[in-house]
């Protein structure tokens, strides 16, 4: 009976795992990584709680066809991103409240950075996204931004959390852009990100 449903289970996996690889490859050019593809090795194994199969999640980030397993192969960017992907699919099928991304640009600006707050932006219209960005892109796309400061309190350094207002938020992203003193031109570029 065990083996049945270890099987059945195998056989759905197995269903998934094209169209799965598909809609990964298709995220990951869209965040700036055209050439990368990911693919999902299955074998059997013994059986477990999880079924028959060992699952290998298998990268390659230059089209070489030479992939490897993504724990040994992608970068800190590229691992980023492929998390990305793989957490806004998830969230379309799972019921998934709040998805949290730590530094989720890492190694990435640009047009890559822009579209990774598109995906992201669309992830909050049903989930609550918390991200922490260093990256105006990003930034700009939330829908409330808050700061996170350190200061010294009784010899002690207290790790403080403020929501920022509209204008705060625009030079908080201008020093993004443009260092501790923004121009003119930084502060115009924010209130565009801010307002897009």
């Amino acid at each position: 009976m065990l083996q049945q449903e270890a099987e059945k289970l195998s056989a759905q996996r197995k269903a998934q795992t094209e169209p799965f690889e598909a809609k990964v490859n298709a995220l990951l050019a869209q965040v700036g990584m055209p050439n990368a593809r990911i693919r999902v090795d299955i074998a059997d194994g013994p059986l477990q709680a999880s079924g028959k199969d060992n699952i290998e999640f298998q990268f390659d980030a230059n089209r070489s066809n030479q992939f490897g397993p993504i724990r040994k192969v992608a970068s800190g960017g590229e691992l980023s991103r492929l998390m990305l992907c793989i957490k806004s699919l998830v969230a379309r099928s799972v019921a998934l409240p709040t998805l949290i991304f730590d530094e989720i640009d890492t190694g990435i600006s640009g047009e890559a950075a822009r579209q990774v707050g598109i995906i992201m932006k669309e992830l909050a219209r049903g989930h609550q996204v918390i991200c922490i960005t260093h990256q105006p892109q990003l930034a700009g796309k939330a829908d409330a931004h808050y700061f996170v400061y350190k200061q010294m309190v009784d010899d002690k350094v207290k790790t403080g959390v403020r929501l920022l207002s509209q204008d705060e938020r625009i030079t908080a992203i201008a020093k993004m852009l443009g260092g501790e003193q923004p121009t003119q031109a930084a502060l115009e570029n924010a209130r565009e990100m801010v307002t897009q």
